[in-house]
């Protein structure tokens, strides 16, 4: 039997393992960049780590961020990540569950997230057509743009994704 993991805020210690742990996870996209920039000014995001004895089993990032013509509170979700050897056993689900508690509970009124819509629509993601990402999507990607509102606010929300620098590069748009 596999330990239990246990979850918690990262810390900037733990960048060296979350620069192993990405490119395990993702061999064939480079987010190492994103994440050292995000981690490196932690006063927009929530980031926590998923922990097996001592080592780094999964992470995740929501980056605050608002909406333009809107004074929503929103927050983006992205990068998740899990070892290899960790997956499929429910290590990201609970990081991306603790996430959106943390969003609801700071008075997000929405999260987005740009994946598989398989995966995220467990969570309740619906695909999002009236926040517009910060750059156009292909068209092949247009059902992986997706929200979730949180709370129980019911007003709309629409306009343009307002992220920080980091996310401000069209690669991350882009295939």
């Amino acid at each position: 039997m596999k330990a239990r993991p246990s979850y918690r805020n990262s810390v900037q210690g733990d960048l060296a393992a979350l620069e192993n742990l990405y490119p395990e996870a993702f061999p064939d996209e480079d987010l190492v960049p994103l994440v050292r920039d995000l981690l490196h000014d932690m006063s927009n995001i929530v980031s926590l780590v998923a922990t097996i004895g001592s080592q780094i089993a999964g992470h995740v990032i929501f980056t605050r961020c608002g909406v333009s013509e809107s004074d929503a509170s929103a927050a983006l979700l992205g990068p998740v990540a899990v070892a290899p050897g960790w997956q499929r056993q429910g290590i990201g689900s609970a990081l991306v569950h603790a996430g959106l508690r943390r969003m609801e509970a700071s008075g997000v009124g929405v999260v987005c997230v740009l994946g598989d819509p398989n995966y995220y629509g467990r969570f309740g993601f619906v695909p999002e057509s009236s926040i517009e990402p910060p750059y156009p999507l292909p068209p092949e990607w247009h059902d992986a743009w997706q929200s979730l509102r949180t709370g129980a606010s019911t007003t709309p929300i629409a306009g343009r994704l307002v992220l920080p620098h980091q996310w401000m590069n069209p690669s991350l748009w882009a295939p």
